[in-house]
């Protein structure tokens, strides 16, 4: 890579952030599509978000991503946001364009993409392990193509009810939430085709006897959007009963090239991106 005078930059806003994998990503995005961009690492800690934010436009990036902590807060420092991020409640992607932020998110979209040729949502029942940011974009999203029924459990129950009752009061889709002790959980994470972490559940093989998989159905796609390690202790369980698994490194190319396409109004080389992703993922 090559900086010049001309270069255009973009990164990644978040905290911590040096162990993001995206400036790999579109860094070899960039240089397949033969774009004189390149993307870095923006560490901001919170408290500094608007400040952080305003210094896009003053320092002339193209645009930026952001991550935990900070995309619910982005949201409030955009000039505008797309119907996505309004729905969601939150932006992971910033282009700046004529002096205005305008917010995306790519999350959930990116989740879908990363099912492509596993699972198709029309009239399916789901189950989403979290009510947090993460979930309601996958939520959400799912609840805009076509699912019949969305099943959130979580530790905080109340907060899986209010996002179940918000999903069903603005999409209209039968939602509905629940704690780990209610009961017939059995049955509804047994009839369910698609069943998704959007916690750090299963980020250790030690975790992996706290699910329990017995209730699972060989028919279901098992997804964890973690993707380190890339086998999560989730997942592995969830081979065990014949699931189909779907790790997380899909959900971040995906979100990560629907950004790029984005910025850039060209499609993303998804090959390329992969590529640098696999070589950049540290070893489980």
């Amino acid at each position: 890579m090559v900086i010049s005078a001309s270069t255009k930059i973009l990164g990644i806003i978040g905290w911590p952030v040096a162990h993001s994998l995206s400036p790999a990503m579109h860094n070899a995005a960039f240089a397949a599509m033969g774009l004189d961009w390149a993307y870095v690492p923006l560490p901001v800690r919170p408290g500094d978000l608007p400040r952080a934010i305003a210094g896009l436009l003053a320092l002339g990036l193209r645009g930026a991503n952001v991550t935990i902590p900070h995309k619910e807060e982005a949201l409030k420092l955009m000039d505008q946001v797309s119907p996505g991020a309004e729905l969601i409640g939150a932006v992971n992607t910033i282009v700046c364009e004529d002096g205005r932020l305008i917010g995306h998110n790519t999350d959930g979209i990116g989740f879908l993409r990363s099912l492509e040729g596993k699972w198709s949502p029309q009239g399916e029942t789901v189950v989403i392990l979290g009510a947090g940011g993460s979930a309601r974009a996958i939520a959400m999203q799912l609840a805009l193509t076509g699912v019949e029924e969305i099943h959130l459990i979580n530790r905080n129950s109340s907060r899986a009810c209010r996002l179940a009752e918000e999903i069903e009061a603005r999409l209209g889709v039968f939602a509905r939430g629940y704690g780990w002790t209610a009961g017939d959980l059995d049955r509804i994470i047994g009839s369910c085709s698609l069943l998704v972490n959007a916690t750090a559940f299963g980020m250790g093989d030690e975790k992996e006897s706290l699910f329990p998989y017995e209730w699972l159905s060989a028919k279901t796609v098992v997804c964890d959007i973690v993707y380190t390690p890339r086998l999560t202790g989730l997942l592995k369980g969830a081979a065990r009963q014949g699931c189909v698994t779907v790790d997380g490194l899909g959900m971040l190319l995906h979100q990560g090239a629907a950004a790029l396409e984005i910025w850039s109004g060209r499609p993303a080389p998804l090959q390329a991106m992969a590529r640098a992703l696999e070589d950049a993922l540290p070893g489980d």
